[in-house]
This record gives C-alpha cells, sequence and structure tokens, in this order.
C-alpha cells in the first residue's frame, strides 16, 4: 500500500512540475496549482487515504507529500516571475514610443458661426449692465400674444403663421414672451436680453426658416425715453461692427412699443456706397425696436405713470450673416464640415 502511494505522488510531482514548467500562460499555472493543492487537488486527495496506513507508514508518505506540495509551490512561484517579467517586457516592446516620430495631429472642434455671436452679443450686453434671462419655447397664448398687447383675431395670431399647440399653447413666435415672465417676476428697474429659439410657419429659403433665433432686450426704469434706446443701440452697434458704423430709424409698427422703428445699419462693407450685400442701397435691415407700449406695462403691473421703457429684438441668423458675409441661411443648419472649417 505505501509503496502504491509513494509511486502516485511521485507521479504526480512529476507530471505537475512538467506541466509547470510548459506552461506560458499565468491563469494556467494558477490552475495547475488548484488542480494539485487544492481542496480537491489530486495530492489533498492522495493524503485523504492515509488513514488506511499503519502509524509507521504515515510519516513516511506524509514527508514525501510534504516534500512534493513545497516542490509544485516553488515551481508555481518561479514560473509565475518568469512569465510576468516576459509579459513586461513584451508590452514595453509593444507600447514602446518613438520619439523621433513627428505627432500627429487631432483635429479641434471650434465654436459655430452662431454662438461666436451669440456669445459676444451676450458679453456686450453685460459690460452694459444686463443680464441674461430665458424661458420655455412651448409658451401660453397670454403670453405671446395678449399681455404684449395682440388680442385675438390679429393678423400675427394666424394659424399661417404661429404654431400652435392648442388653442391656448403655441410654439413662442418671439422671445417678448421671456420679457413678459421677467416683468412679471421682477421690480424695475429691468435691464435683460433674452436670447432663445422661435418658431414660425415660414418655408425654407435663403433668407428664411421656420425655426430661428432671436435676441431681445428690455429695459424698464423711471424717466427712459427713445434717446436712450438710440444711444444704447449706437454703443452696441459699434461694439460689434465698429466706430465707423451708422444707424438709421424708420418709422414703424410693432403692437408693444409705440414709437416703434425698424433700425438699418450702414452696410459695413461697401460704407454706404451700395453693393451686393445690401443690394445696392447702402443700409441693410438689422432689427425692429421702440418704446414699451404702456398697456404692456400695465399688464404686467408696473405702474406706466412711474417708469416706461425700451425694447428691441434681433435674429441672431442676421447677425451672424451679415458678420461672416453669409448669403444663405440654409448654410448655418446643414453642419457642413467644409463650410465650418472656415471659422
Amino acid at each position: 500500500m505505501i509503496k502504491e502511494t509513494l509511486e502516485k505522488i511521485e507521479q504526480i510531482s512529476e507530471r505537475t512540475l512538467s506541466a509547470i514548467k510548459d506552461s506560458t500562460d499565468l491563469d494556467a499555472v494558477n490552475d495547475i496549482r488548484v488542480k494539485i493543492l487544492g481542496k480537491k487537488g489530486e495530492l489533498t486527495a492522495v493524503l485523504k487515504t492515509m488513514g488506511k496506513l499503519s502509524a509507521d507508514e504515515r510519516p513516511v508518505i506524509g514527508a514525501k507529500a510534504n516534500e512534493v506540495r513545497e516542490a509544485v509551490e516553488k515551481a508555481v512561484s518561479e514560473q509565475m516571475v518568469k512569465l510576468k517579467a516576459l509579459d513586461y517586457e513584451q508590452r514595453i516592446k509593444k507600447e514602446a514610443v518613438d520619439v523621433t516620430l513627428p505627432g500627429k495631429r487631432f483635429p479641434l472642434g471650434k465654436s459655430h458661426p452662431m454662438s461666436v455671436v451669440l456669445d459676444e452679443l451676450k458679453e456686450i450686453f453685460r459690460s452694459m449692465g444686463y443680464t441674461v434671462v430665458g424661458g420655455p419655447e412651448i409658451e401660453e397664448t397670454r403670453f405671446v400674444f395678449d399681455m404684449l398687447n395682440t388680442p385675438a383675431g390679429h393678423p400675427a395670431r394666424d394659424e399661417g403663421d404661429t404654431f400652435y399647440v392648442s388653442d391656448d399653447v403655441v410654439l413662442r413666435t418671439q422671445t417678448s414672451s421671456v420679457q413678459i415672465r421677467t416683468m412679471l417676476e421682477n421690480k424695475p428697474p429691468i435691464a435683460v436680453i433674452s436670447p432663445g429659439r422661435v418658431y414660425r410657419r415660414d418655408e425654407v429659403d435663403a433668407t428664411h426658416s421656420p425655426v430661428f433665433y432671436q435676441c431681445e432686450a428690455l429695459v424698464v426704469d423711471k424717466n427712459i425715453t427713445f434717446a436712450d434706446l438710440k444711444g444704447t443701440l449706437e454703443a452696441f452697434m459699434k461694439r460689434l461692427y465698429g466706430d465707423s458704423v451708422r444707424l438709421r430709424f424708420r418709422p414703424h409698427h410693432f403692437p408693444y412699443t409705440e414709437p416703434s422703428a425698424e433700425v438699418d445699419l450702414s452696410c459695413f462693407k461697401c460704407g454706404g456706397d451700395g453693393c451686393s450685400m445690401c443690394k445696392g442701397e447702402g443700409w441693410l435691415e438689422i432689427l425692429g425696436a421702440g418704446v414699451v407700449h404702456p398697456k404692456v406695462l400695465q399688464n404686467c403691473g408696473i405702474d406706466p405713470a412711474v417708469y416706461s421703457g425700451f425694447a428691441f429684438g434681433m435674429g441672431l441668423e442676421r447677425i451672424t450673416m451679415m458678420r461672416y458675409e453669409i448669403d444663405d441661411l440654409r448654410l448655418l443648419y446643414e453642419n457642413d464640415v467644409r463650410f465650418l472649417r472656415q471659422f
């Protein structure tokens, strides 16, 4: 019995040491260790039969088993060190960087031209003491129309011009709704701009889109006049386009301002002499503006006998197109990388 057991232990030892030596993977070496020395391992199974041996035979088998255990553990440890060193060496070779090679150029993202212009607008108005505010794009008609002195039946409320969600909810046609919310929530003095996306039923062409961006401004305080509006716009345009630009105010009508005006900018490309950009007129229509209608102030709980204000709004696309001499609005939305790389 003892002879058979010793022979079995020796066979396990030879076979295991050979397998460990031939292993080229760390996991495989560990699996061999568990297979031989684990709780259900081959050597462990042999030792469980020692109960059948005599008291004189057990020390002999125990000593041999310990000898084999130590040899296996030593072989496992040495092979793992060897394989780890080999793996590290291979990774070093594989991950080596030739510092003499030229570096790779990675394309960098850039701001969209409209984002550039919007950021500049915000910076200019913030420097003038304005606060940037926002509001919902899906808006109640009372904020978009009623409180802006645009009653039911007004042409601006026609379904041919406005996207209706329901009778009382629309996709806002202007960011003036944000100005109404601002006046309802704050007491004068107020000086805000409200940039954002607006929606109107327009066919897509070189100068129109059903979705576009506006940036509107509102100032409400005591003794605000049309002269303050004019001075603000002149200061803003000179910051945006240079000191040589001139403004022209033409009488117009908006339901929520009185008096109202359309504002033109002298063509900064030709200096007013006439060119393709201004269609030979020397002027570019830039925005609408006016003194806030007393009824609008009253609708928002502001006493028009004490306070007055002015407001103006401009299309961000128009400002961007003028800045970069872009002649087709659709280019701003097509995400053509060839076009965007120019900025």
